[in-house]
């Protein structure tokens, strides 16, 4: 086992002491660790074994197709199980590997391509973590006998008095909390989040300090089932009929050319569509009924609001819709990539809506609009996937 003193050796008390803190729980008490085979997931197990807890590793198997495996970058397959296990052996703890390959399937790689058979730009991580990680693998730490369920990602969990709290993680480079905003409350409470307060600098670091192998492994890409990020190769395998050809149509009505599949597409795009009309053009809309990618000037990808489905609220209201009548002043996040923007929470019809102060560019359906607290901008307080958008001149009156 990698010696206890190493950490103290190499100057790393102050990130102990910011696990326990974020942990919340008595030395020895039993903690799942979730080992996805990355440098995360492994310093993550690490830290709580050098901190005292009862660590238990598991790692789910969730795909194993070609060239996917062998990818840099890629998780929870492939060379990443072995390089988990290798971490649970060098720390002295049990490990499991349960194969969830089916239920991978099922709840993230099929839901990935039918989201983007309907014109959609889906977040498939979003998607994992609410069944496979968030639902089965809570399960199974609660049937080991554990008092938390802890993952590598990049968030805090903040207690109060009325529950936990969701909140940024202290590295903004970093910060996953927008692929966490359908955690349930009841999920918050016995989940962990020990890197939230640590920059990465610190956890590689710490990986290096203890001579784990991982301590220069790539980080895992967001598509971690894509092979070399050409993600057509998954739908073209499992809705090949995303691949039929269609016109590319301007928003006057114009017929500018063909396209070779609405999956080749997303909202916001320029590169790619292979037609010459002078002034540039992007992807507004995809109409995947009628096989249309239709195209527009930059100012039609502005969006004034936006309606929500699959909503989950983390805020003192106990329902998302209940909270939207308020029409509470949010911050407001479209991509992971951006910063949360000045917005309302309302309803438009009969569904929850997001007003933007200043209109947001290149809004897709599919993806998340996550909500942080206007008064305390790095609290995640929910969100859902976007619906349907509202472009400038079309008043509140949602398009598809």
């Amino acid at each position: 086992m990698l010696a206890r003193a190493d950490i103290a050796d190499n100057a790393h008390l102050a990130v102990l002491g910011a696990v326990r803190e974020a942990m919340a729980l008595p030395t020895g008490a039993r903690v799942v660790a979730a080992m996805s085979g990355g440098i995360d997931s492994t310093v993550t197990a690490a830290l709580l074994a050098h901190a005292g807890y009862d660590v238990v590793g598991v790692t789910l198997q969730l795909y194993d197709h070609g060239a996917a495996v062998r990818q840099k970058g890629a998780c929870c397959a492939g060379q990443d199980i072995l390089d988990a296990r290798a971490a649970a052996d060098a720390l002295a703890i049990p490990h499991y590997v349960l194969d969830y390959e089916s239920r991978f399937q099922a709840a993230v790689m099929d839901d990935f391509a039918d989201s983007y058979a309907r014109g959609e730009t889906p977040i498939p991580c979003v998607r994992c973590n609410q069944t496979v990680k968030f639902r089965d693998l809570l399960d199974v730490a609660r049937d080991l006998g554990a008092a938390a369920l802890a993952t590598g990602h990049y968030a805090r969990r903040v207690a109060s008095d009325g529950g936990a709290r969701l909140h940024r993680a202290r590295d903004p480079a970093r910060d996953q909390s927008y692929f966490l905003f359908a955690t349930t409350p009841a999920q918050l409470d016995f989940l962990r989040f020990p890197l939230g307060g640590l920059e990465k600098a610190e956890v590689r670091r710490v990986a290096a300090g203890l001579g784990l192998g991982v301590a220069d492994k790539p980080d895992s890409q967001d598509i971690c089932f894509v092979p070399e990020g050409r993600y057509t190769t998954v739908i073209d395998r499992l809705r090949p009929h995303g691949a039929l050809p269609g016109d590319i149509v301007h928003l006057d009505g114009r017929v500018l050319g063909r396209h070779e599949g609405v999956t080749r597409y997303t909202v916001g795009q320029r590169r790619g569509l292979k037609i010459a009309v002078g002034d540039p053009l992007f992807v507004v809309r995809i109409d995947a009924d009628r096989r249309q990618v239709i195209v527009g000037p930059r100012e039609a990808l502005l969006a004034a609001s936006l309606t929500l489905s699959e909503t989950s609220w983390l805020g003192e209201d106990p329902t998302f819709a209940r909270a939207a009548l308020s029409a509470p002043r949010v911050l407001a996040r479209v991509r992971s990539t951006r910063e949360p923007v000045p917005a309302h929470l309302t309803i438009i019809g009969d569904d929850p809506a997001v007003v933007f102060e200043i209109p947001e560019e290149g809004v897709a359906p599919g993806q998340a609009c996550v909500l942080y607290d206007a008064d305390e901008p790095s609290r995640v307080l929910g969100g859902g996937f976007i619906k349907l958008t509202t472009g400038l001149r079309e008043g509140l009156t949602p398009r598809c």
